[in-house]
Protein backbone atom coordinates (compact mmCIF):
# COMPACT_ATOMS: atom_id res chain seq x y z
CA UNK A 1 0.00 0.00 0.00
CA UNK A 2 1.01 3.55 -0.19
CA UNK A 3 3.27 5.10 2.37
CA UNK A 4 1.54 7.80 3.69
CA UNK A 5 3.96 9.20 6.03
CA UNK A 6 5.96 12.46 5.59
CA UNK A 7 9.86 12.27 4.92
CA UNK A 8 11.98 13.37 6.51
CA UNK A 9 14.28 16.31 6.49
CA UNK A 10 17.73 14.95 8.15
CA UNK A 11 20.03 16.43 6.28
CA UNK A 12 22.63 13.56 6.96
CA UNK A 13 20.05 11.44 5.01
CA UNK A 14 19.66 13.45 2.15
CA UNK A 15 23.19 14.41 1.10
CA UNK A 16 24.18 10.76 1.42
CA UNK A 17 25.73 9.97 -2.17
CA UNK A 18 24.31 6.33 -2.28
CA UNK A 19 21.14 6.93 -0.84
CA UNK A 20 20.25 10.09 -3.41
CA UNK A 21 21.19 7.59 -5.73
CA UNK A 22 19.17 4.78 -4.70
CA UNK A 23 16.15 7.17 -4.55
CA UNK A 24 16.46 8.84 -7.97
CA UNK A 25 16.27 4.73 -9.06
CA UNK A 26 13.27 3.52 -7.29
CA UNK A 27 11.56 7.08 -8.18
CA UNK A 28 12.39 5.79 -12.10
CA UNK A 29 10.90 2.42 -11.28
CA UNK A 30 7.76 3.44 -9.89
CA UNK A 31 7.21 6.44 -11.65
CA UNK A 32 7.34 3.98 -15.06
CA UNK A 33 5.63 1.37 -13.04
CA UNK A 34 2.56 4.02 -12.65
CA UNK A 35 2.51 4.71 -16.09
CA UNK A 36 2.42 1.47 -17.35
CA UNK A 37 0.06 0.44 -14.71
CA UNK A 38 -2.28 3.03 -15.91
CA UNK A 39 -1.74 2.18 -19.46
CA UNK A 40 -2.16 -1.62 -19.15
CA UNK A 41 -5.28 -0.87 -16.77
CA UNK A 42 -6.99 1.13 -19.38
CA UNK A 43 -6.22 -1.20 -22.15
CA UNK A 44 -6.52 -4.77 -20.61
CA UNK A 45 -10.20 -2.95 -18.52
CA UNK A 46 -8.65 -4.00 -15.25
CA UNK A 47 -9.53 -1.81 -12.19
CA UNK A 48 -7.36 -3.79 -9.97
CA UNK A 49 -4.06 -2.61 -12.18
CA UNK A 50 -5.06 0.81 -11.92
CA UNK A 51 -5.91 0.90 -8.34
CA UNK A 52 -2.30 -0.91 -7.95
CA UNK A 53 -0.99 2.23 -10.17
CA UNK A 54 -1.84 4.68 -6.58
CA UNK A 55 0.80 2.43 -4.99
CA UNK A 56 3.64 3.74 -7.42
CA UNK A 57 2.28 7.09 -7.64
CA UNK A 58 2.27 7.45 -3.48
CA UNK A 59 5.99 6.00 -4.14
CA UNK A 60 7.05 8.23 -6.97
CA UNK A 61 6.02 11.51 -4.91
CA UNK A 62 7.51 10.23 -1.99
CA UNK A 63 10.66 10.00 -3.27
CA UNK A 64 10.32 13.03 -5.21
CA UNK A 65 9.93 14.91 -2.24
CA UNK A 66 12.91 13.42 -0.48
CA UNK A 67 14.70 14.43 -3.46
CA UNK A 68 13.64 17.96 -3.92
CA UNK A 69 11.90 20.11 -1.01
CA UNK A 70 12.81 18.46 2.27
CA UNK A 71 15.64 20.08 2.64
CA UNK A 72 13.22 23.02 2.73
CA UNK A 73 10.92 25.07 5.18
CA UNK A 74 8.32 22.94 6.99
CA UNK A 75 5.38 25.26 5.14
CA UNK A 76 6.90 24.56 1.42
CA UNK A 77 7.18 20.48 2.48
CA UNK A 78 3.50 20.24 4.07
CA UNK A 79 2.45 22.04 0.76
CA UNK A 80 3.87 19.73 -1.19
CA UNK A 81 2.55 16.68 0.93
CA UNK A 82 -1.07 18.23 0.60
CA UNK A 83 -0.20 18.35 -3.33
CA UNK A 84 0.34 14.54 -3.24
CA UNK A 85 -2.49 13.57 -0.94
CA UNK A 86 -5.19 15.40 -2.70
CA UNK A 87 -4.05 13.67 -6.12
CA UNK A 88 -4.13 10.21 -4.84
CA UNK A 89 -7.59 10.61 -3.04
CA UNK A 90 -8.59 11.90 -6.65
CA UNK A 91 -7.10 8.97 -8.07
CA UNK A 92 -8.71 6.45 -5.46
CA UNK A 93 -12.14 8.03 -6.49
CA UNK A 94 -11.52 7.72 -9.93
CA UNK A 95 -10.54 3.79 -9.60
CA UNK A 96 -13.42 3.68 -7.26
CA UNK A 97 -16.42 4.65 -9.28
CA UNK A 98 -14.72 2.74 -12.24
CA UNK A 99 -15.13 -0.46 -10.61
CA UNK A 100 -18.74 1.28 -9.55
CA UNK A 101 -19.27 1.37 -13.78
CA UNK A 102 -17.41 -2.15 -13.97
CA UNK A 103 -19.86 -3.80 -11.84
CA UNK A 104 -22.91 -2.39 -13.32
CA UNK A 105 -21.67 -3.22 -17.54
CA UNK A 106 -20.10 -6.48 -15.85
CA UNK A 107 -17.15 -6.01 -18.39
CA UNK A 108 -14.59 -8.40 -17.58
CA UNK A 109 -10.67 -7.29 -17.93
CA UNK A 110 -8.05 -9.49 -19.84
CA UNK A 111 -6.88 -11.81 -17.19
CA UNK A 112 -3.48 -12.01 -19.22
CA UNK A 113 -2.38 -8.62 -18.84
CA UNK A 114 -3.25 -7.77 -15.45
CA UNK A 115 -1.33 -11.43 -14.77
CA UNK A 116 1.56 -9.98 -16.80
CA UNK A 117 1.95 -6.56 -15.42
CA UNK A 118 0.78 -7.87 -12.18
CA UNK A 119 4.21 -9.65 -11.86
CA UNK A 120 5.88 -7.02 -13.46
CA UNK A 121 5.07 -5.01 -10.88
CA UNK A 122 5.84 -7.11 -7.91
CA UNK A 123 9.18 -7.62 -9.67
CA UNK A 124 9.89 -4.06 -9.85
CA UNK A 125 9.05 -3.51 -6.57
CA UNK A 126 11.06 -6.52 -5.01
CA UNK A 127 13.92 -4.71 -7.29
CA UNK A 128 13.39 -1.43 -5.26
CA UNK A 129 12.55 -2.96 -1.70
CA UNK A 130 16.47 -4.99 -2.38
CA UNK A 131 17.73 -2.17 -3.39
CA UNK A 132 17.02 -0.11 -0.18
CA UNK A 133 17.55 -3.20 2.35
CA UNK A 134 21.03 -2.11 2.89
CA UNK A 135 19.36 0.99 4.25
CA UNK A 136 16.90 -0.56 6.46
CA UNK A 137 18.81 0.32 9.81
CA UNK A 138 19.57 3.72 8.63
CA UNK A 139 17.21 6.50 9.79
CA UNK A 140 13.38 6.83 10.22
CA UNK A 141 13.06 7.92 6.62
CA UNK A 142 15.56 5.27 4.97
CA UNK A 143 13.31 2.83 7.54
CA UNK A 144 10.14 3.53 6.05
CA UNK A 145 11.10 4.52 2.28
CA UNK A 146 12.32 0.49 2.81
CA UNK A 147 9.40 -0.73 5.02
CA UNK A 148 7.15 1.19 1.82
CA UNK A 149 8.07 -0.83 -1.12
CA UNK A 150 8.35 -4.00 0.79
CA UNK A 151 4.69 -3.78 1.80
CA UNK A 152 3.68 -2.92 -1.67
CA UNK A 153 4.05 -5.77 -2.68
CA UNK A 154 1.15 -6.94 -1.02
CA UNK A 155 -0.75 -5.02 -3.50
CA UNK A 156 1.10 -6.76 -6.99
CA UNK A 157 0.18 -10.44 -5.19
CA UNK A 158 -3.72 -9.08 -5.14
CA UNK A 159 -3.45 -7.68 -8.36
CA UNK A 160 -2.01 -11.44 -9.69
CA UNK A 161 -4.25 -13.29 -7.50
CA UNK A 162 -7.17 -11.35 -8.81
CA UNK A 163 -6.02 -12.23 -12.62
CA UNK A 164 -6.41 -15.68 -11.55
CA UNK A 165 -9.72 -15.37 -10.18
CA UNK A 166 -10.61 -13.53 -13.71
CA UNK A 167 -9.24 -16.40 -15.49
CA UNK A 168 -10.67 -18.86 -13.63
CA UNK A 169 -14.18 -17.74 -12.98
CA UNK A 170 -14.46 -15.95 -16.45
CA UNK A 171 -15.70 -12.58 -13.86
CA UNK A 172 -14.75 -9.02 -13.24
CA UNK A 173 -15.72 -9.25 -9.89
CA UNK A 174 -12.28 -10.57 -8.29
CA UNK A 175 -11.11 -7.50 -10.21
CA UNK A 176 -13.34 -5.28 -9.33
CA UNK A 177 -13.05 -6.27 -5.86
CA UNK A 178 -9.50 -5.62 -5.23
CA UNK A 179 -10.17 -2.37 -6.86
CA UNK A 180 -12.51 -1.34 -4.77
CA UNK A 181 -10.02 -2.64 -1.67
CA UNK A 182 -7.10 -0.80 -3.11
CA UNK A 183 -9.22 2.49 -4.37
CA UNK A 184 -10.60 3.07 -0.76
CA UNK A 185 -7.33 2.36 1.06
CA UNK A 186 -5.78 5.18 -1.40
CA UNK A 187 -8.68 7.45 -0.63
CA UNK A 188 -7.98 7.08 3.18
CA UNK A 189 -4.42 7.29 2.58
CA UNK A 190 -4.42 10.65 0.72
CA UNK A 191 -6.59 12.45 3.25
CA UNK A 192 -4.11 10.81 6.29
CA UNK A 193 -1.89 12.53 4.22
CA UNK A 194 -3.16 15.91 3.72
CA UNK A 195 -4.44 16.38 7.50
CA UNK A 196 -0.79 15.32 8.55
CA UNK A 197 0.67 17.77 6.71
CA UNK A 198 -1.81 20.38 7.87
CA UNK A 199 -1.15 19.13 11.21
CA UNK A 200 2.53 19.91 10.56
CA UNK A 201 1.86 23.60 9.10
CA UNK A 202 -0.42 24.43 11.70
CA UNK A 203 2.78 23.71 14.71
CA UNK A 204 5.31 25.46 12.51
CA UNK A 205 6.16 28.49 15.26
CA UNK A 206 5.66 31.73 13.31
CA UNK A 207 8.38 33.86 13.40
CA UNK A 208 8.62 36.35 16.58
CA UNK A 209 7.34 39.91 16.15
CA UNK A 210 10.19 42.96 16.44
CA UNK A 211 9.71 44.46 20.11
CA UNK A 212 10.10 47.81 19.97
CA UNK A 213 13.67 47.94 21.02
CA UNK A 214 14.69 45.49 18.56
CA UNK A 215 13.43 48.37 16.21
CA UNK A 216 15.00 51.18 17.62
CA UNK A 217 18.21 49.34 17.86
CA UNK A 218 18.18 47.43 14.50
CA UNK A 219 17.96 51.67 13.44
CA UNK A 220 20.69 52.61 14.73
Amino acid sequence: MACTSCTSDKSGTLNHPKWRRALWIALAINGGMFVIEIAAGITGGSKALQADALDFFGDTANYAISLGVAGMAIAWRARAAILKGATLALLGVYVLFAAGWGALHDATPHAEIMGVVGIAALIANLVVAVMLYRFRSGDANMRSVWICSRNDAIGNIAVVLAAGGVFGLNSAWPDLAVAALMAVLGISGGFQIMRQARAEMLSEPSPAPATYQQSLHGSR
